[in-house]
C-alpha cells in the first residue's frame, strides 16, 4: 500500500500543480514559492534545528506558547515553522517575525522529503495535531529523527477511516516516537489503530495555555478608546462563505436596537476578504478595513478584520464573540482566544473540530450555542442589554481556560530527552 501511494501521490502532481494555479485567481500567494513544496529551501533555514509543522492558522495560533517556550529553553537552536497554506505563512510571519524561520513543507513525495532533510537536518520533528503524512514518517524514522506528534486528536470519525487500512496504519505508528494526545479518548483511538502504549503519553490540550501580554492588553484598550469609547462593539471571527451573510443581517436588525453598534467583521481566508467587502457595500452598510489604519467614524458599522495576526488583538477591543465556521459545517474554531479576554462567547451548532473545548465551555457557562441567525440576534440582544450576564458567562469561560492550562509544560518536559541543552 505505501508504494501504491507514493505511486499515485507522482501522478496527481500536475492536477496539484493546476489546483495551485487556479486558487491563484484569488489569492496570487498560490502561484509563488513552489520550489519550496518539492523541497528547494536552500538559504532559507538553518539546519540543526527543530522543524514545527503546523498546517495552517489554527495549527499556528496553537503552537504560539510551545514555539515560545522552545525559544526560551532552547534559544540557540534554530526554529522552522512549516506550514502548507499562504495564510498560514503570512501567520506565522505575522506572530514571530524573523525570530522563526519559516518554508512551506514539501509534498510527501520522497524525492521532495529526502531533499527538505538533506538541506534542514533536524535534530526532531515536531507535527501540531494530527497531519499523519506516510512518507515523511517513514523517512525520518529511516534517519533516525525523532518525530514527536504535539497536542495530538484523533475524532471518532477519523479513527473509523483510519481503521480500513489498518495494517497500513499499524505501521507507520510505529516508526513515532512519541504521540502527546489532547485526551485520553484521543490516546486510546491511536492505541486502537496499532500505536504502542510506550509511545503515548496524555499531556492535555496546549491551545488552553495562552495568556494576555502587557503590550497586547495595552494595545487592545488603546484601539478600543479609539474606535469606540463610548460603543458597544461585538466581532465575529474566522467566518466562512454563508456565515457573513448570516452576520450581516443580524448586524442590520441589531443596530434597529443599538444604533451604535459596531461590528468587526474577520473572514477566515485572506483570498475571500475583497468578496466580503462587496457584500458589506451591497448591503448598504458603512465600512473601513483595519488594514487602513483608519479609526472608524459614528457611521462606520463595520471593521473588516483583513489583517494577518491581529486577532487576539480585535477580541481585546469586543464586547460579545461569534466563532465563525459553526453557523455553516466546517466543524468550528478555537474559542480559547476570546475566553481569554473574558468575554461571552457564541457558537453554532457546527464545532465538532473543538469539541472538548466547547463542551467545557458551555457546561461551566462559559459558552452560549445558538442554532441560526434568528437565535443568535436573540443572545446578543439579551447580553448587550446585560453587563451582569457579559461578565459573568465572560468569567466563566476565563475560568475554564485557567482550570485546563498546563499542558505545555508536560509537553516541555517530553521533549527534554530529545534536545540538547545547548546546539552543537
Amino acid at each position: 500500500m505505501a508504494n501504491l501511494y507514493t505511486i499515485l501521490l507522482y501522478l496527481i502532481q500536475p492536477l496539484i500543480c493546476l489546483r495551485l494555479w487556479i486558487r491563484g485567481r484569488k489569492n496570487p500567494a498560490y502561484r509563488k514559492r513552489w520550489a519550496e513544496r518539492y523541497g528547494y529551501c536552500y538559504g532559507k533555514v538553518k539546519p540543526y534545528g527543530i522543524v514545527l509543522h503546523c498546517v495552517s492558522v489554527g495549527e499556528i495560533i496553537a503552537a504560539v506558547p510551545l514555539i515560545n517556550a522552545l525559544r526560551c529553553y532552547y534559544p540557540i537552536l534554530p526554529i522552522t515553522v512549516t506550514t502548507m497554506t499562504p495564510t498560514g505563512s503570512e501567520n506565522t510571519k505575522a506572530k514571530f517575525g524573523n525570530n522563526v524561520y519559516h518554508v512551506y513543507l514539501p509534498y510527501d513525495i520522497p524525492c521532495a522529503i529526502k531533499r527538505f532533510l538533506d538541506i534542514i537536518k533536524p535534530k526532531l520533528m515536531i507535527i501540531m495535531e494530527t497531519e499523519l503524512w506516510p512518507n515523511i514518517i517513514r523517512i525520518l524514522h529511516q534517519r533516525h529523527i525523532p518525530l514527536i506528534i504535539a497536542n495530538a486528536r484523533l475524532s471518532e470519525r477519523s479513527a473509523k477511516s483510519y481503521k480500513k487500512i489498518g495494517n497500513f496504519m499499524c505501521t507507520l505508528l510505529q516508526h513515532i516516537t512519541l504521540v502527546a494526545a489532547q485526551s485520553t479518548e484521543d490516546g486510546e483511538r491511536f492505541l486502537s489503530l496499532g500505536l504502542k502504549e510506550s509511545h503515548l503519553a496524555i499531556t492535555g490540550n496546549i491551545k488552553f495555555d495562552i495568556s494576555l501580554t502587557s503590550q497586547l492588553t495595552i494595545a487592545a484598550l488603546t484601539l478600543r478608546r479609539q474606535w469606540a469609547p463610548d460603543r458597544p462593539v461585538w466581532i465575529a471571527s474566522s467566518t466562512h462563505k454563508g456565515e457573513e451573510n448570516i452576520v450581516l443581517n443580524v448586524h442590520r436588525r441589531l443596530l434597529k436596537y443599538f444604533p451604535k453598534l459596531l461590528l468587526i467583521l474577520v473572514p477566515r481566508h485572506a483570498e475571500r476578504f475583497q468578496d466580503v467587502c462587496n457584500l458589506v457595500s451591497k448591503l448598504g452598510l458603512m465600512f473601513t478595513l483595519r488594514s487602513s489604519g483608519d479609526i472608524p467614524s459614528s457611521t462606520t458599522k463595520v471593521v473588516i478584520g483583513n489583517t494577518m495576526g491581529e486577532l487576539m488583538l480585535l477580541y481585546g477591543i469586543a464586547d460579545l464573540a461569534f466563532i465563525g465556521g459553526s453557523l455553516v459545517a466546517h466543524g468550528g474554531h478555537n474559542p480559547l482566544e476570546a475566553a481569554v479576554h473574558t468575554i461571552p462567547i457564541l457558537t453554532g451548532p457546527h464545532t465538532w473540530n473543538f469539541k472538548d473545548i466547547c463542551n467545557k465551555l458551555q457546561k461551566a457557562q462559559g459558552l452560549i450555542n445558538v442554532e441560526d441567525e434568528f437565535s443568535l440576534e436573540k443572545e446578543i440582544i439579551s447580553l448587550l442589554n446585560s453587563k451582569y450576564a457579559r461578565e459573568n458567562y465572560g468569567h466563566n469561560a476565563v475560568k475554564v481556560l485557567h482550570q485546563n492550562q498546563g499542558a505545555l509544560n508536560d509537553l516541555i518536559y517530553l521533549l527534554k530527552p530529545y534536545l540538547p541543552l545547548r546546539s552543537k
